[in-house]
């Protein structure tokens, strides 16, 4: 599995349409959204995923409105239950000769919503028209329940996840699978030779612990990982243990990782609601980093952090404040495909 920061084909994305993702607040979601194509159409094609012919068409509306440049954008009308592209997308994977496949997981909602059947065809049906190789991970006899945010890859063999997400008996995903388990579908389906594991993820997850919202690789020896300097915060001790959890890991070559701290926003809430606002969950697209930004003091020391770690890529703040009561934001709802070859 490449790292995201080698270069893309596209980024896939899903139109929002679900009204009870963003409850009382959906009205700025779809503006929110076309920022993002407009953003990622400047610098790569965007595979994005409709409802429906009429759905496309007020789509293409809005984005010609917000200035996106709709050339760069190929649509896909393929229903969809939410559509977080991260977790039901895709997962790309190239070999040797750089012939490019799609690890077509099984997507369950997150071992939590039953309305998830559409989004589980969504890599098939794209497929009828891209002609992928795609596979169907097995272990054990069963199809293997994996989603995109709960892991993350440096493209030489190390894979970053949890052990709230991957073995908690809430939101149990693969029921039985033991950490070696775990660790040989990721070598045969990923490449992986080196598993770090990381403890909990943040609160307001209801994912129950995706690695996305808390440690990123920006570098093949480099780490971003947040802390929270606030003791008293709900999110406190579980960032400590997987930043000396970090320090003390070595990776694919035995070497020791660079490891960055990434601050918190301070916590936001909507309707008594905790949400899972974090700036780890930015997206890595050609030639810049959308970066998640929630009218916090913290946006700045985020995006001046990243900054110095991408040095070549232009750093673009999204606002997320509205997008996270989703439970996700730019990581969360896109999905890289590398270039081939």
């Amino acid at each position: 599995m490449p790292a995201e920061w080698e270069p893309h084909a596209a980024t896939w994305l899903s139109w929002p349409h679900e009204l009870s993702d963003w409850p009382g607040k959906f009205s700025p979601i779809p503006w929110a959204f076309a920022e993002i194509v407009r953003t990622l159409s400047e610098v790569e094609r965007v595979y994005l995923v409709v409802e429906s012919q009429a759905a496309e068409k007020r789509v293409r509306t809005i984005l010609k409105k917000a200035g996106a440049k709709l050339d760069s954008v190929d649509f896909f009308r393929i229903p969809t239950d939410r559509g977080w592209m991260r977790d039901s997308g895709p997962i790309c994977v190239k070999n040797s000769k750089g012939e490019l496949a799609y690890n077509n997981f099984r997507f369950n909602g997150w071992a939590k919503y039953e309305s998830h059947k559409k989004d589980v065809l969504v890599v098939r049906k794209a497929n009828r028209r891209l002609k992928r190789k795609l596979f169907l991970p097995m272990h054990k006899g069963r199809r293997v329940v994996l989603e995109g945010g709960s892991i993350e890859v440096n493209g030489q063999g190390t894979l970053l996840t949890t052990e709230e997400c991957l073995l908690g008996k809430v939101q149990e995903r693969n029921p039985g699978f033991t950490k070696g388990d775990y660790e040989e579908v990721f070598r045969q389906s990923l490449g992986v030779t080196k598993v770090l594991w990381l403890g909990n993820g943040i609160a307001g997850d209801d994912t129950h612990g995706h690695v996305d919202d808390i440690a990123r690789f920006v570098k093949e020896d480099t780490v971003v990982t947040t802390v929270e300097e606030n003791r008293k915060d709900a999110n406190y001790v579980a960032l400590e243990d997987n930043l000396e959890r970090l320090k003390s890991t070595r990776d694919q070559d035995g070497k020791p990782l660079r490891v960055e701290p990434l601050p918190m926003p301070a916590p936001i809430y909507f309707n008594g609601q905790r949400l899972p606002a974090s700036y780890a969950n930015f997206y890595i697209a050609n030639q810049l980093v959308m970066v998640p930004t929630f009218n916090d003091a913290n946006d700045r020391v985020a995006l001046n952090t990243l900054a110095k770690l991408f040095p070549d890529r232009q750093l673009v703040g999204i606002h997320c404040r509205d997008l996270v009561l989703g439970l996700g934001t730019l990581h969360c709802m896109t999905q890289q495909e590398p270039v081939a070859g």
